[in-house]
C-alpha cells in the first residue's frame, strides 16, 4: 500500500504554491483536482474577468507569469500561466478526481475518492470556495419568478439584452459584471453600504501592501485611518469606463422579493428580471466532515494547522488560514510555511 507524505487537495493557485515548497522539500506528493485541466476556480469566473494587480503582483512563488501587452491580466492569460506553472515544477496533478471524504486509519490518512482510495501520512485541503457560492436569505425569494444566479455562474451578458437587473454586492465582481451588464440592460446595483472606490491611479498591489503593513502593525499614525482594503473596488479600465455612463450608483438592500420583482423600504414595489448575486463563497469543506471538527463552516487552526487535527493543513480560505492566503500573491507566504511544518513534522 503507497503511503504518500502529502496529498494536496485542490489543483488552483493555493494547491500549486504549496506543491512549488513540497517539491522543493523533496517530498513525495501528489495534488488531487476535480477539475479536468489546469485552471482551478478561474476556469468558473465570467469571460471578460480581469485581475486588479499588474502581472507582477498576479503570480505565484518561483516564477513571474510573462507579461503581455495587458498590465492587468484576462482571465485566460492566468490560467494559461497555471498550466505553464504545473509544467515547468512537473507538478504530479491527478485530474478528474473528487475527494469524497477523509478518514483517519492508523494514524494515516485515507482519503477516499472517485478514482478510488489514497493513503498519505500529512494533508493538505486548498479547495477554497468556488465550489460554496454564497447567497444571503431574503422574504419571498422562494416565488420570484426571474432568473436567480451567483456571479459563479455568470459568464457573459449575451441572455440579458434588454432585461431589468439586479446586481448584488459592493466587491470587485460586483463592480465588473455591473459594468458589463449594463451595457445592454438596465441595472440597478444594490450592496451593504457605499462602495469604496479606489482613486484610479491605486490597484491591487497598493491594497496588498497597505494591507500587509496593517497587519504586521506597521501602519503609521498618519495612514491609520486609510480605507484601503482588499474589499476596495479598483478602477479598471471597464468600471472607469461605466462610471462615465453613470452607472456606478448603489442602492441599500431591499427588504423582499414578490413574484415579478423585489420591495424597497419605503414599500416601494419594482419589477425585475433578474438577480446577479456578487456575494461571495464559504470555505468548501465537505470532504472533511467525517473527522468531525468542523465548526461553523470553519475548521480551528493555528496560522494554516488544523489544532484538533495537527497532521492537516488548511491552504487558500481566507484570513482564518493565514493572512491574504486566498489572494494570488499572499498565498505564497501561507504555502511556505505550511510546508515547512509538514517537512519538519516528517523528519522527526
Amino acid at each position: 500500500m503507497k503511503i504518500y507524505d502529502t496529498l494536496v487537495i485542490g489543483g488552483g493557485q493555493a494547491g500549486l504554491s504549496v506543491a512549488y515548497f513540497l517539491r522543493r522539500k523533496k517530498l513525495e506528493y501528489l495534488v488531487l483536482d476535480d477539475q479536468d485541466k489546469p485552471g482551478g476556480a478561474w476556469l468558473k469566473t465570467w469571460d471578460s474577468l480581469k485581475l486588479f494587480s499588474p502581472t507582477e503582483y498576479s503570480s505565484l512563488s518561483g516564477w513571474g507569469m510573462p507579461k503581455s501587452e495587458n498590465e492587468y491580466p484576462l482571465k485566460d492569460e492566468f490560467i494559461s500561466y497555471l498550466n505553464q506553472y504545473e509544467d515547468r515544477y512537473e507538478i504530479p496533478v491527478q485530474r478528474n478526481t473528487r475527494v469524497i471524504s477523509v478518514l483517519k486509519e492508523n494514524e494515516r490518512f485515507k482519503v477516499e475518492t472517485n478514482q478510488g482510495v489514497l493513503y498519505c501520512k500529512t494533508l493538505v485541503s486548498a479547495t477554497g470556495t468556488a465550489q460554496q457560492p454564497f447567497i444571503p436569505k431574503y422574504p419571498q425569494q422562494e416565488i420570484f419568478n426571474g432568473l436567480q444566479i451567483h456571479s459563479v455562474d455568470y459568464r457573459n451578458n449575451s441572455n440579458l439584452a434588454g432585461k431589468k437587473v439586479l446586481v448584488v454586492g459592493g466587491g470587485n465582481s460586483g463592480a465588473q459584471i455591473l459594468a458589463e451588464v449594463s451595457k445592454v440592460a438596465a441595472t440597478q446595483w444594490v450592496t451593504l453600504e457605499e462602495p469604496y472606490m479606489m482613486p484610479d491611479d491605486i490597484d491591487g498591489r497598493y491594497l496588498f501592501n497597505a494591507a500587509t503593513q496593517k497587519f504586521y502593525g506597521k501602519t503609521s499614525g498618519t495612514n491609520s485611518g486609510s480605507k484601503n482594503s482588499l474589499s476596495n473596488i479598483v478602477m479598471i479600465d471597464s468600471v472607469k469606463e461605466a462610471r462615465s455612463r453613470g452607472v456606478l450608483h448603489s442602492k441599500r438592500p431591499f427588504t423582499s422579493f414578490y413574484e415579478t420583482g423585489i420591495i424597497w423600504n419605503d414599500g416601494t414595489k419594482e419589477p425585475i428580471d433578474a438577480v446577479i448575486w456578487c456575494t461571495g463563497f464559504r470555505g468548501n469543506l465537505d470532504h472533511l466532515t467525517s473527522l468531525n471538527i468542523i465548526e461553523n463552516n470553519r475548521i480551528k487552526t493555528n496560522y494554516t494547522r488544523a489544532i484538533k487535527e495537527p497532521n492537516l493543513w488548511l491552504v487558500g480560505y481566507g484570513s482564518w488560514t493565514g493572512f491574504a492566503s486566498a489572494t494570488i500573491y499572499g498565498v505564497g507566504k501561507t504555502a511556505r510555511q505550511t510546508v515547512n511544518e509538514i517537512s519538519e513534522l516528517l523528519s522527526n
